[in-house]
């Protein structure tokens, strides 16, 4: 098999890769700590030393769904906001309509969000 140089460094960066995975969780079975099977007290799972209370399937709000997929939606529009504030000046005004039309979009998303209620934490 005749590779092009180009692909020699490429080889050896996923080898490394996946030396490293290997090594890992080969290390974590070998050296971690060994559990023992059973139904011990010391096996029990714990919240910050309160017993615990109900089952761990119980099923959340999809409330709380609905506002992590909000939040996360709304925090990673502020991260495009970054390189217009480091090149505000060499966009110019067409680059400021640009943030303005993307800015509206969100509004518009927010204010349907905001309307359809699930802002409401009282429901």
């Amino acid at each position: 098999m005749n590779l092009p140089e180009n692909y020699i460094p490429i080889l050896i960066q996923a080898a490394v890769g996946l030396g490293f995975v290997a090594i890992s969780l080969l290390g974590a079975h070998f050296l971690g700590p060994k559990q023992k099977k059973g139904n011990s007290v010391k096996n029990q799972s714990w919240e910050c030393g309160v017993a615990v209370e109900g089952n761990a399937r119980t099923p959340f709000s999809i409330k709380y769904f609905l506002t992590a997929v909000l939040f996360v939606l709304f925090d990673i529009e502020i991260v495009f906001f970054y390189p217009y504030a480091v090149n505000f000046r060499e966009f110019g005004m067409q680059g400021f309509l640009a943030v303005l039309t993307f800015v509206a979009i969100f509004f518009v998303a927010f204010f349907y969000v905001w309307k359809r209620g699930a802002l409401d934490w009282d429901k």
